[in-house]
């Protein structure tokens, strides 16, 4: 088998591997340290048990980017490994294009769509005003079940953005 042809096949079973085990993620956190009050981070991850993580370790070096830490998400007696991605340059140029060409068959390929379009507008700043910002938290809270296990309130965010632009706008005039 060529090389070519090996480099095929591992990128199609790590699109599966995806499918099955990795998650497309916009974090929205409240924080005083951005003018809106807001911020976005966007991530990628994919996890495993600690006796598998070869396949993350994997994953990294065919993409070409990430890190692979401890994964404590669900309980403190959790030994499974999950390799994240959240540098936005890498997103863009490595993340993004792998999945466009090696795209996901469930349902998830909707997840990673709104994922790759928020990303591509974080790029061109709309993240930075409040109307661009609006919409990608509404993307976000549509992706990956519809926001249920989010901490924060999607319609309080808005309401809070839309307030204080109100506020921004009449103290211009």
């Amino acid at each position: 088998m060529s090389a070519d042809n090996q480099q095929e096949r591992l990128s199609w079973y790590v699109a599966g591997y995806v499918d099955g085990e990795g998650s497309f993620h916009v974090a929205i956190q409240k924080s005083s340290n951005v003018r809106l009050g807001y911020q976005v981070i966007p991530e990628f991850h994919v996890s495993q048990n600690r006796e598998r993580a070869s396949v993350l370790r994997e994953i990294q070096q065919l993409l070409g980017c990430g890190h692979i830490k401890d994964n404590h998400r669900t309980s403190p007696t959790d030994n499974s490994q999950v390799l994240v991605v959240r540098d936005r340059n890498d997103l863009l140029t490595k993340v993004i294009p792998f999945f466009q060409r090696y795209p996901l068959l469930s349902p998830k390929q909707t997840d990673f769509i709104k994922f790759a379009e928020i990303v591509t507008a974080m790029q061109s700043n709309h993240h930075l005003n409040a109307v661009g910002l609006k919409r990608i938290i509404v993307k976000a809270f549509s992706m990956n079940g519809g926001g249920r296990y989010r901490k924060l309130d999607r319609n309080k965010i808005i309401a809070n953005l839309e307030s204080s632009e109100t506020i921004r706008q009449a103290s211009v005039k």
